[in-house]
């Protein structure tokens, strides 16, 4: 039985790129970054080092070589914030590209994208 989502696989062309974004942008820490020497680098990222989830940055290209039949495309990943505002305000000074704070049945939620325009969202629930 499944009882918790441990790692989510973000696809991106550029590792070293992204990984600035998502450390210095989005305040996100490096927990382990492996590389076999042969292409394949594993930089694992999260929120807190206490997260019970993870996200990985693969090299699109080099997945793409590997395993041609997976679907690369941006996931769709929702974090949770207990304050909103004041999230939305710090990436917005930090010139991240923000969508409208919206409200939804389950509370209050906005769309950011990364370096390689690839949209998440926040939520802030009720």
């Amino acid at each position: 039985m499944i009882n918790n989502v441990g790692q989510i696989m973000l696809y991106v062309n550029n590792q070293d790129e992204s990984l600035k974004f998502w450390t210095e942008k989005m305040g996100f820490s490096v927990v382990s970054e492996e590389n076999n020497g042969q292409g394949l680098r594993w930089i694992e990222i999260a929120p807190t080092k206490d997260a019970q989830t993870s996200i990985i940055l693969h090299n699109k290209e080099f997945i793409a070589k590997m395993q041609p039949e997976l679907n690369l495309n941006t996931p769709s990943l929702m974090f949770f914030s207990e304050n909103l505002d004041e999230l939305y305000k710090n990436f917005s000074e930090k010139n991240i590209k923000l969508g409208e704070l919206v409200k939804m049945p389950s509370g209050r939620v906005f769309n950011f994208a990364d370096n390689e325009e690839n949209y998440f969202a926040v939520m802030e629930k009720k």
